[in-house]
């Protein structure tokens, strides 16, 4: 199995352990390509326990790991969160606007 139906088919599933397994991804050494099949795989979680997991990369994660779940929030339009993290300082005016 591919790396990238791997990601895939743990955000479908969408538990916490997966969000984390997609976490675990995106650290300073992920190549450029890692960090896009991560983004990608990320638009498939729909499961409110992996939503809520996202969420707590958002407050807790990593510079990347937050600009990740900013991107999540902000293209499927909870600008509420993305919101918050930023009035925290936890993302900077270019990840709060982007899509």
């Amino acid at each position: 199995m591919g790396i990238i139906k791997k990601l895939i088919d743990r955000a479908k599933i969408g538990k916490k352990e997966d969000i984390d397994y997609l976490m675990s991804h995106l650290t300073k050494d992920s190549t450029i390509a890692m960090t896009r099949f991560v983004d990608y795989a990320l638009s498939f979680v729909e499961n409110q326990q992996g939503i809520e997991q996202i969420e707590y990369y958002l407050f807790n994660g990593t510079l990347m790991q937050r600009n990740y779940c900013c991107l999540y929030f902000n293209r499927k339009g909870d600008w509420q969160i993305v919101k918050q993290a930023f009035k925290k300082g936890l993302i900077d005016e270019m990840q709060f606007f982007s899509r």
